[in-house]
């Protein structure tokens, strides 16, 4: 069920980049997170259309831009602590840190295997908040697909001590993908310890991007 969520869930994230690339060279307006949302998905999206053919001739090349252009705003840390749960206070410093890389990496080869995905989704954003005074704020998502019915999003976004904003969850149909993801890792945790842990996501992370498995 979860493996099903998570992928219809970053399949929709995709479709927020299907915005348009108008905004490429817009610098991003960290201190809004509902601007935050919007200006980082053309800023992505944008650099698939600049990067087309060294996509074609190298698939891994996404993993290149969804580091550079989205994991900048992304908040891989606190998500990382927020998997680990209770298992946070059993690590060490170091295992920590390698913990928060080793996840880096995994959600940069998910998105970027991800968006071999993309198609032509169309995207309806709910009416911004008031955030001020807010440490969190939720952005509300539609995506509208002919054929089948619209997927509700909610991005979670954290402030953070100098005041910007970045997003560090997934809502999908109520259901949260960092809840998800946290109940599988903490049961590996449990089962086999950090460490092998550590080392799945890494082996998860070297994985090639593959175009073809989304045709199968």
């Amino acid at each position: 069920m979860f493996k099903g969520l998570y992928r219809q869930a970053v399949l929709a994230m995709i479709a927020l980049l299907s915005i348009g690339a108008q905004a490429a060279e817009v610098e991003i307006d960290q201190s809004n997170p509902y601007t935050l949302v919007e200006q980082v998905a053309n800023k992505t999206f944008a650099r698939f259309e600049q990067d087309k053919q060294l996509i074609a001739d190298n698939p891994d090349h996404l993993k290149v831009i969804v580091a550079e252009e989205l994991m900048p705003y992304i908040d891989y840390k606190y998500a990382s602590y927020k998997v680990l749960g209770q298992y946070l206070r059993d690590t060490s410093k170091d295992q920590r840190n390698r913990f928060v890389e080793a996840f880096k990496g995994y959600l940069i080869s998910t998105y970027a295997q991800a968006f071999t995905e993309y198609t032509d989704q169309k995207v309806e954003y709910g009416k911004a908040q008031d955030f001020s005074g807010e440490k969190f704020a939720n952005v509300y998502v539609q995506v509208v697909e002919q054929g089948r019915p619209p997927i509700k999003l909610q991005f979670k976004a954290r402030r953070l001590k100098d005041g910007s904003w970045k997003a560090f969850d997934l809502v999908a149909e109520g259901v949260s993908l960092l809840s998800s993801k946290q109940s599988e890792i903490t049961n590996l945790v449990r089962q086999q310890g950090i460490e092998s842990v550590i080392d799945m996501l890494n082996e998860r992370t070297e994985k090639h991007i593959d175009v073809q498995a989304t045709k199968k």
